[in-house]
């Protein structure tokens, strides 16, 4: 039987799981793929670490050199993370004449463009399934699976983190810290989860699943993210109030002939399949011409589901190997309908709109007559009860408007005297 060899540089969490499941699976994937998958080198920086696998002293190294240089490894598998020196080492690996499987969705959504066009003019190829939705296996099906559609939109929750929070504090009626504190104690959260909770992870994933729909690889300063830290015990609790779940959510949405792509906070209605994705998991959810609305539903992390990606890549990547054949990532067909991204400030949506106001005459006037000034038009408002400081909460829902005039009136009505603390203002989805 044909043996294909592989190198991984990175023998962390992930790393640990791709070992740990082609050699319990060796023979099963061996007779599936008519070729022996075989692991020659392990790079680390750490070899004497106890990890939950062992493997063979004479295959491990500290030099990535010895993986990338050695003629024999025809697959690198990048797991180590973060752009430097990731990026260096699949550049050389590349030019070296091997394909690349890599779960690094930051390094891709920021060097993409680059990496792609290098692997596609040595003839080798990049495959990054396990860098979006870990085991969920969305990166293949948008480009293979659905290869004939079309896209109109792209919904993804694809942080686990961020969802748990959010989860958390509406089935359990706790505040955001509250809920942060239980996603690190149960390791849900790193020990500084700022990339999930400000969005910028979920803005990594979004650059790639809209590369893949729309052929549109976005810049990430193009890509308007705002993150979850603003999010209230009582934001969930009007939103539950008004049949809605707060979910943050990555969006790629065609209108007309503009693409916007966008994470944020969300109201999504309480019947639609996204509120109903809870705790640590992640669901995308497409939009497609020929085949319709479809749900892409697993867990978001995990050594085992992110490790089972890594080895569907390195399954498909030794098969196009023995074969010869090169199907290049990079060639993307882009959708030639699409003549530009839209700005933020054009961006048109419903909006939930939270002030905290003294409790006196004229202020909910005043709060209304600049909405009206600015053309924003109130669907519904609630005043809710008094405080003990003689503050009011006042929630309100507005109809569509556009979110250069919602900002203009949000920093209007912020200067008021009357108004205590800044406005809080979170999208309604028609998902």
């Amino acid at each position: 039987m044909k043996k294909i060899n592989i190198g991984i540089i990175g023998f962390g969490n992930v790393g640990s799981g791709v070992i740990k499941i082609l050699r319990e699976r060796k023979s099963f994937l061996s007779e599936k793929l008519g070729l022996e998958i075989v692991v020659k080198k392990v790079c680390d920086k750490d070899i004497a670490l106890k990890r939950s696998i062992c493997v063979d002293k004479q295959i491990l190294t500290k030099d990535a050199r010895d993986v990338i240089d050695d003629p024999q490894i025809d697959i690198v598998v990048e797991l180590i993370g973060g752009i430097h020196p990731a990026k260096e080492f699949i550049t050389e690996s590349l030019k070296k004449g091997k394909n690349i499987v890599t779960a690094n969705k930051a390094l891709l959504a920021e060097y993409g463009s680059e990496l792609f066009a290098l692997a596609a003019d040595r003839g080798k190829n990049i495959y990054f399934e396990a860098s979006v939705g870990a085991g969920i296996p969305i990166i293949k099906s948008l480009r293979e699976g659905l290869v004939a559609n079309r896209f109109n939109s792209i919904f993804g929750i694809v942080n686990g983190t961020s969802n748990f929070i959010l989860s958390e504090m509406s089935e359990n009626n706790c505040s955001f810290t509250d809920a942060l504190g239980d996603a690190r104690l149960k390791g849900f959260a790193e020990k500084d989860p700022t990339l999930d909770i400000d969005g910028l992870d979920s803005a990594h994933k979004l650059i790639l699943l809209t590369y893949l729909a729309f052929g549109k690889l976005v810049a990430l300063k193009d890509v308007f993210v705002e993150g979850i830290s603003r999010v209230s015990l009582a934001d969930v609790n009007y939103a539950k109030e008004l049949g809605f779940e707060i979910k943050l959510l990555a969006i790629a949405k065609k209108v007309d002939d503009e693409l916007e792509v966008r994470v944020h906070p969300t109201f999504v209605p309480k019947g639609h399949l996204l509120a109903s994705v809870t705790g640590v998991f992640n669901a995308i959810y497409v939009s497609s011409d020929l085949a319709g609305d479809l749900l892409f539903y697993g867990p978001g992390a995990g050594q085992l589901s992110a490790a089972s990606a890594v080895v569907a890549d390195i399954a498909d990547l030794t098969q196009d190997v023995n074969a010869g054949l090169f199907r290049p990532t990079f060639n993307i067909t882009g959708d030639k309908s699409i003549k530009r991204l839209r700005k933020i400030e054009d961006f048109e949506s419903k909006y939930y709109i939270r002030f905290i106001a003294l409790d006196k005459p004229g202020v909910l006037a005043n709060v209304s007559g600049i909405l009206a000034k600015f053309g924003i038009s109130i669907a519904s408002v609630t005043q809710k009860e008094r405080s003990r400081q003689e503050v009011v909460p006042i929630v309100m829902v507005v109809h569509n408007a556009k979110e250069k005039n919602l900002r203009s009136a949000l920093m209007a009505i912020d200067a008021l005297n009357a108004i205590k603390e800044k406005p809080v203002a979170i999208r309604i989805e028609e998902v």
